[in-house]
């Protein structure tokens, strides 16, 4: 599995997510521009010691990366329709988070909209936390694939 973090604005959500991919053995990968310098202190305080661990690809462009790739992936949004319990993940596929702020802009949605999954939330609620978006994501893939890390 691979995580994707499209312009995450928050060091300590980073941090948290690098410390679910250190304890899963998931990829990790990080569209630019950030909310925050990689070596910020905040960020390597809330990954601690996982951030070493942790396989990290930096990008300049999601969109041109997607349009090349082979593997599976999906976008995770409470603006989707389809649970994301309802798709059959790969080992490989890539789960794909917005902003903290701002979330995914609408080209990706316009171009790949059978590709959006949601977490089931109440109506009207405010989105869930991205770290633990990612972690109620990623885990379920990883059951999927019964837990191989």
């Amino acid at each position: 599995m691979k995580i994707v973090l499209f312009q995450p604005e928050i060091p300590q959500n980073t941090g948290n997510i690098i410390r679910t991919c250190s304890v899963t053995n998931t990829e990790l990968i990080l569209v630019k521009p950030y909310g925050f310098s990689i070596s910020n202190r905040q960020l390597k305080r809330a990954g601690l010691d996982y951030f070493e661990g942790v396989s990290v690809l930096e990008l300049e462009d999601l969109f041109s990366f997607l349009q090349n790739l082979e593997e599976p992936f999906y976008f995770f949004s409470s603006k989707a329709k389809k649970s994301y319990t309802e798709v059959k993940y790969e080992k490989n596929t890539l789960l794909i988070f917005g902003s903290e702020s701002k979330g995914l802009p609408p080209v990706f949605f316009e171009t790949w909209e059978n590709r959006f999954v949601k977490i089931p939330m109440k109506e009207n609620a405010r989105c869930l936390n991205l770290a633990n978006s990612v972690a109620i994501g990623l885990y379920e893939a990883l059951r999927q694939q019964g837990f191989r890390f």
